[in-house]
């Protein structure tokens, strides 16, 4: 008689149901008492567990793509992420980490060969300020910014941003003194500029004076060593971009912009100096010099010339020194111009 009454076991959708129902209770529960509250808490917790186990799979079991699209749809067809993100905080630090995996996994999750997350966060761009903005928040930040990089996977997540009021923040972020989160806040600026290039590119066209001033001035010029490092890799990596051609060309036009450059070259670390090679050979490679960077670059030429002959790297590699012969080229050959 026993087996009779075993409960059925739950679907991907009732553990759904249930985890927002207990979001929507943890979010209002102001004035619940504190032995129901933490009972629920509890239950929560659980819930999230068993999201994570059913996306992700376990040691004993590979995930199961029906069970996965079910709890995907289910997911998404209400606002259990809305109602995720604003109590994250609320989580303790083991259900933050499994929420934090349960929306990254959602991202990538497909039913009938769509996107869905990214159907709905078309819908409730505003979640990204909340993600966003949780770099001020010392405890959330590396949650939040995680789900942020997972988000912007999606090209209108990753163009609301780029758009928004708060990507001139990351600016600050990167340089915050927390290391891990400046860390994690470099990851997902990187991942914003790198990933969706026609969305990058139109964005970097239309922003380009306030951008650049700004990442010349607060990370190639800042007095921390890894950020001056991390900021003229992603430059190279944006200007050497094919996509990213019309900014390339705008950028080596500026006799500002090579100033700085020059002082990179200079520097006593020798990654930071590749990395801004790599950049100036932009501008020696530039047929159409303005007649201020022929100017800089003749008046420095014994000393580019002896700094490049003086260039010691550990791993050096054929196509760099095929770059470097280019450049030395480049620079012997310049003829001072008068200006017309």
């Amino acid at each position: 008689m026993k087996g009779l009454f075993k409960s059925k076991p739950r679907t991907p959708v009732d553990v759904v149901r249930q985890t927002r129902d207990l979001l929507v209770f943890v979010d209002r529960s102001g004035d619940a008492r504190e032995s129901k509250r933490e009972e629920k808490m509890a239950d929560l917790f659980k819930n999230i567990r068993e999201m994570k186990s059913i996306l992700y799979g376990s040691s004993e079991a590979e995930p199961v793509a029906e069970a996965c699209a079910q709890l995907t749809q289910e997911f998404f067809r209400e606002n259990t992420l809305r109602l995720l993100i604003i109590c994250l905080p609320k989580l303790n630090l083991e259900a933050r980490k499994d929420a934090t995996q349960v929306v990254a996994n959602l991202q990538r999750q497909q039913v009938h060969s769509r996107l869905i997350a990214s159907d709905y966060l078309e819908s409730n761009l505003d979640l990204m300020d909340i993600l966003m903005a949780g770099y001020e928040n010392t405890e959330m930040a590396l949650h939040y910014g995680a789900m942020l990089r997972e988000c912007i996977r999606h090209q209108v997540v990753a163009k609301h941003v780029l758009e928004s009021q708060h990507m001139k923040k990351f600016f600050d972020y990167i340089q915050l003194p927390n290391f891990d989160i400046a860390a994690d806040a470099a990851a997902t600026f990187k991942e914003l500029l790198t990933r969706h290039k026609s969305t990058v590119a139109d964005f970097l066209t239309k922003n380009y004076d306030w951008f650049f001033e700004e990442y010349n001035s607060k990370l190639l010029e800042s007095n921390n060593y890894i950020t001056r490092r991390q900021a003229v890799k992603l430059l190279g990596d944006m200007l050497l971009d094919r996509s990213n051609s019309a900014v390339m060309t705008r950028y080596v036009s500026s006799r500002d912009n090579l100033r700085i450059l020059m002082n990179l070259l200079r520097e006593s670390s020798k990654s930071i100096q590749m990395e801004a090679f790599h950049v100036f050979k932009l501008f020696a490679a530039n047929q159409n010099k303005p007649l201020d960077i022929i100017g800089i670059l003749v008046a420095n030429r014994s000393k580019l010339l002896r700094l490049f002959a003086d260039f010691n790297f550990d791993k050096v590699y054929e196509q760099f020194e095929a770059d470097k012969a280019q450049v030395v080229k480049e620079i012997e050959a310049l003829e001072p111009r008068e200006s017309s």
